[in-house]
C-alpha cells in the first residue's frame, strides 16, 4: 500500500519537468492573467487541498496521475508563495528563503521526532503522509524563492543560476553513490535544489529580459507533454514489474 514511487532516474526527471511547469503556469496565472498572487495562491492552493485530501483519504496505494498532480500542484503554489512574500509582504526573498527552510526544518523534525527516521518509502500511515506533503509544499516554496534569490539578489543569469543549481543536484547524485548512510538526507537536499533549478530555468525560456521570451502558456503544454510522456514511460516500466 506504499504511496510513492520507486526513486530512480526517472522520478528525477519527471521531478524537475514538474517544478518547471509549475514555475511558467503559476507565472502564466499571475502575471499573463493578470490574476495577482493572491488570487492565484488561492486557486493553487485549493487544488493542492483538494488533490491531497483525495490522495489521502480515497485511493489507496499509488497511483501515479494523483501523486504527480500533487507534485506539480505544490510547485505552483509554491511559486505564489515566493512572490507573495517578496512582492506583496515585502520581506524580499533572503527572509523569504529563510522563513520557508525554518518551515521546511520544523516539519522534518517532527517527522524525525514520530519516526526516527527521515525515510519516505515506505509511506502507508496517514499521519507520514501529512507530514510528507507539507514537506514537499515547503520545500518546492523554499525552492522558488531561492531560484528568485540567485537572479534577483545575486544577479545571477538565469541560465547560470539553473547550471549552478543543476551541478549542485550532480553532486548530491555522486555522494548518494559514493557514500552510505545518508540517504535521506541527500533525498531531501535533491529534492530541494530541483525546485530552484526547475524555477531558474523556467524563467529564462519565458522571461523577456534576460530569458528567451517564450509564450508562458505555450511553454507550460510543451513542459506538460514532456511530462505525460515520461508519465507513459513510468506507467510502461510499472506494467512490466508486475508481469
Amino acid at each position: 500500500m506504499d504511496k510513492i514511487p520507486q526513486i530512480t532516474l526517472l522520478f528525477w526527471l519527471m521531478k524537475i519537468v514538474a517544478t518547471t511547469m509549475g514555475e511558467m503556469f503559476g507565472d502564466y496565472l499571475s502575471m499573463s492573467l493578470n490574476l495577482g498572487y493572491r488570487v492565484s495562491f488561492g486557486i493553487t492552493a485549493s487544488l493542492f487541498l483538494l488533490a491531497m485530501f483525495f490522495y489521502s483519504k480515497v485511493v489507496k496505494g499509488y497511483n501515479a496521475l494523483l501523486f504527480w498532480l500533487l507534485i506539480i500542484s505544490t510547485t505552483t503554489v509554491g511559486t505564489e508563495i515566493s512572490d507573495m512574500i517578496d512582492r506583496t509582504f515585502h520581506l524580499g526573498y533572503l527572509k523569504g528563503s529563510l522563513l520557508l527552510l525554518s518551515g521546511l526544518f520544523i516539519v522534518l523534525s517532527l517527522w524525525y521526532a514520530k519516526y526516527r527516521n527521515l525515510h519516505i518509502r515506505p509511506m502507508n500511515d496517514p499521519f507520514k503522509e501529512y507530514l510528507f506533503w507539507t514537506a514537499v509544499l515547503f520545500s518546492n516554496s523554499l525552492g522558488t524563492a531561492f531560484g528568485d534569490f540567485l537572479t534577483d539578489n545575486m544577479g545571477l543569469h538565469f541560465l547560470t543560476a539553473s547550471m549552478l543549481t543543476l551541478t549542485i543536484i550532480g553532486i548530491t547524485a555522486l555522494l548518494h553513490f559514493l557514500i552510505k548512510g545518508y540517504d535521506d538526507f541527500l533525498f531531501w537536499i535533491a529534492f530541494i535544489f530541483t525546485r530552484p533549478f526547475g524555477a531558474t530555468f523556467g524563467d529564462f525560456l519565458t522571461k523577456p529580459n534576460g530569458g528567451l521570451g517564450l509564450d508562458r502558456l505555450s511553454a507550460s503544454l510543451t513542459a506538460l507533454a514532456i511530462f505525460v510522456l515520461l508519465l507513459s514511460i513510468e506507467h510502461i516500466i510499472s506494467l512490466r514489474r508486475k508481469n
